[in-house]
């Protein structure tokens, strides 16, 4: 049985914009917001804490067992929001949205969160070198991988109104096939 609803993966260095995309997306759609970092901290699938770093060293094999097992590759509907997105089996996603900012940007908002030192920069030159777009490219075919900037309002605004229109492609292409 083919899904009715896309899944869609939303992901870039943090601070882009990932989870404000992803909660307006899944809210206008009524799709299934994944906060994948959640799920890491909540459900302790994870080998503890990088403490240079200060993130979740994630236990793939444990995480990935546990979406597999609400069958998000059969029933569609999830906005993903994840700062990687290698690991995700390309059967489960639709459309892999890279979201982009400029490193002054990207500065501003990383240090108002606190970032600093090693976990800072490691960021900025993660953004600046495009290593998630690059690891898109590389995980999904091309043609479902797109980059959108993230600046501001008016690019989520903009963003999401491209997402939502792709959206409707894809479910009037899925009832095109049926028929």
């Amino acid at each position: 049985m083919s899904r009715t609803n896309p899944n869609i993966l939303i992901t870039g260095t943090p601070g882009v914009g990932k989870t404000t995309h992803a909660e307006q997306l899944a809210r206008t759609l009524g799709f299934e917001h994944v906060s994948v970092n959640q799920i890491v901290k909540d459900e302790g699938f994870h080998e503890g804490k990088d403490e240079e770093l200060g993130s979740w060293i994630v236990d793939e094999d444990k995480l990935l067992d546990h979406l597999e097992s609400t069958n998000i590759s059969e029933t569609g509907g999830r906005v993903i929001d994840f700062h990687a997105c290698d690991l995700f089996p390309e059967r489960w996603i639709d459309l892999v949205v890279v979201l982009r900012c400029g490193s002054s940007t990207l500065y501003d908002r990383l240090s108002a969160r606190g970032y600093t030192g090693k976990k800072l920069d490691e960021n900025i030159d993660a953004e600046i070198m495009q290593v998630l777009l690059d690891e898109a490219r590389e995980s999904y075919d091309e043609q479902i991988v797109v980059e959108l900037m993230s600046e501001g309002p008016d690019d989520v605004e903009g963003n999401l109104e491209r997402v939502e229109a792709w959206v409707e492609g894809w479910k009037r292409d899925r009832n095109a096939e049926g028929s």
